[in-house]
């Protein structure tokens, strides 16, 4: 009789479980889609791609310059005491070694360019976490899925895409995208988001 009330018990939590996840309700959105069309990101973007060049071109112009000391020096080299080309030997070491300094201040792990990206990036990247959050909540949905980069996502269905209303809650309109997506539709989920398919191509949405 106890083995059954037991067995029974565990059946119960079982179809409970199981109903509590039926009950749940998902939705996924698409970042790269989202950040393409935010100004702000795009702007970030832009500077960071200038700063990159230009300290590329600092660095590329302390090598050429090396170069140039260093066939000097194999020009000179048989004319030059033990002492001097000693002397311009280490001086041709030490300025390598400051262009690799450089080179790992600017572009290493936590280099220069890292910190920049983090002041630049993280708050817009903050911000779609936001309006995410909130479409997440108006729509009662239990877990957002991110679609973009390495996802584990091998077929979504557009009508659970919800990349819109977060550009929606970031200010971005259907007219800012150059699309039909009116987004008139509440965060009940019951609406479907609707936009170009040469946008999002149709049932795998490609940016």
């Amino acid at each position: 009789m106890k083995q059954i009330s037991k067995a029974f018990f565990f059946l119960a939590i079982a179809v409970l479980s199981s109903m509590a996840v039926s009950a749940q309700r998902y939705a996924y959105v698409d970042t790269d889609y989202i950040l393409k069309n935010l100004e702000s990101y795009q702007d970030a973007q832009k500077e960071l791609d200038r700063i990159s060049g230009q300290w590329q071109k600092e660095i590329e112009q302390r090598y050429e310059a090396i170069d140039r000391l260093y066939k000097a020096y194999q020009a000179e080299k048989v004319l030059l005491t033990e002492d001097m080309r000693k002397e311009r030997e280490d001086e041709i070491i030490r300025q390598e070694e400051e262009a690799k300094a450089l080179q790992r201040q600017r572009f290493g792990v936590d280099g220069d360019l890292f910190k920049r990206r983090q002041e630049l990036i993280q708050p817009i990247q903050e911000e779609v976490y936001q309006a995410i959050k909130q479409v997440a909540d108006g729509g009662g949905f239990s877990v957002m899925f991110d679609k973009a980069g390495q996802s584990n996502i091998l077929y979504a269905d557009p009508r659970y895409d919800k990349s819109d209303r977060v550009l929606s809650r970031l200010g971005v309109s259907a007219s800012d995208r150059d699309d039909d997506d009116d987004d008139s539709d509440q965060d009940s989920g019951g609406g479907t988001d609707t936009r170009q398919e040469e946008n999002r191509g149709g049932q795998s949405p490609r940016r």
